[in-house]
């Protein structure tokens, strides 16, 4: 169908709304971009027309912000975007593929010198360690809510699960430098007051409540009948969950762990606080008790005193990180999609 054809079956009046709506956010998206004075007048405007609007029409200036919203969410996306890449554009130009692929020296403001290397492995190895720590915890928290727990530990674990997501990073930060970090110098012989691996472990944590939200909708998302035929063969409850119910909401399962690790990739706060942000790379490169930097937390540790291609820099490592983030996400989407299919008996 067409969008002639689209707006035809709509009334005047949302003709109308759509139309004047849409003119006065454009004003104020443009006035924002190029004469910053005009934007609050345009708001107010915009304000004062929705209000209008909703009092006499209130059908059409319902769907008009229905798409408004709607598409406002695509605009901040591309608008995010684009100014990534354009802020990004002189360090790409000016260093190339040394940005991604450069050795020492790594990142050294003083002769204008920048290699994302670090602070790409760094996310790596953190980004890893916490995959192996959210996702079988999560897995079998999920497995647990959903198929063992009687009635009254469920209504108590699962809230308890999903307030972890309300703690902020900060504090998962803090308890890692405080308790973990010293705990590993002093038990452990580790010589640095921070590292990789406790990076990765209190991220892991922070991860959990989205892996196990999002796997035990999964899991629960199984038919019972599908559950019922296996039971009426002569299979236990606990050779139904491994051999029906897991592999039918394998997909699920997965995007989970994509949406998990998608959290763990962009973490900032708790990597900036642990880390003692050397911008090199550990040695041996394999040793995750040793210290390094992660891509979020070196534009939270330099972003306030950056300038020039410095900050170009930064931008460049805040592209590579909406990249890697925004391909989680549409993984998991996509293995999302495929389980509804699955489950839905599409093909």
């Amino acid at each position: 169908m067409s969008v002639a054809t689209r707006l035809d079956g709509l009334d005047t009046g949302t003709q109308v709304v759509g139309g004047v709506g849409t003119v006065l956010a454009a004003a104020g998206i443009l006035s924002f971009l190029v004469a910053p004075a005009l934007t609050a007048p345009i708001a107010l405007a915009f304000a004062v027309f929705v209000v209008g609007g909703y009092l006499v029409a209130e059908e059409s200036t319902a769907r008009f912000l229905l798409f408004a919203t709607t598409t406002s969410t695509v605009l901040i996306l591309g608008f995010i975007t684009v100014y990534l890449m354009i802020n990004a554009l002189p360090a790409v130009r000016e260093m190339g593929l040394y940005l991604l692929v450069g050795s020492d020296p790594f990142w050294e403001t003083a002769t204008n010198v920048y290699s994302l290397v670090p602070m790409m492995w760094g996310t790596l190895v953190t980004t890893v360690i916490a995959t192996f720590v959210a996702a079988p915890l999560g897995v079998a928290g999920a497995v647990f809510i959903s198929e063992v727990a009687p009635g009254w530990a469920r209504e108590i674990v699962k809230p308890a699960v999903e307030m972890l997501a309300g703690i902020p990073s900060i504090v998962y930060g803090f308890i890692g430098f405080t308790i973990l970090s010293p705990y590993f110098q002093t038990e452990l012989s580790v010589p640095q007051l921070g590292n990789i691996f406790i990076v990765g472990f209190v991220i892991g944590v922070m991860a959990l409540p989205t892996v196990v939200s999002v796997a035990e909708d999964a899991i629960a998302a199984v038919p019972g009948p599908t559950k019922d035929g296996a039971h009426a063969l002569g299979a236990t409850d606990w050779q139904t969950t491994t051999s029906v119910t897991l592999p039918t909401a394998f997909s699920g399962i997965s995007a989970a762990v994509l949406l998990g690790v998608g959290r763990a990739v962009g973490e900032t706060m708790a990597a900036t606080v642990i880390l003692a942000n050397v911008v090199e790379l550990p040695t041996p490169l394999t040793d995750v008790f040793d210290s390094t930097i992660t891509l979020t937390s070196l534009i939270a540790s330099q972003y306030g005193a950056a300038s020039g291609l410095q900050m170009s820099g930064l931008f460049a490592a805040g592209v590579v990180l909406f990249v890697t983030v925004m391909g989680f996400s549409v993984a998991s989407q996509l293995i999302e999609r495929r389980m509804s299919e699955r489950l839905g008996g599409e093909q």
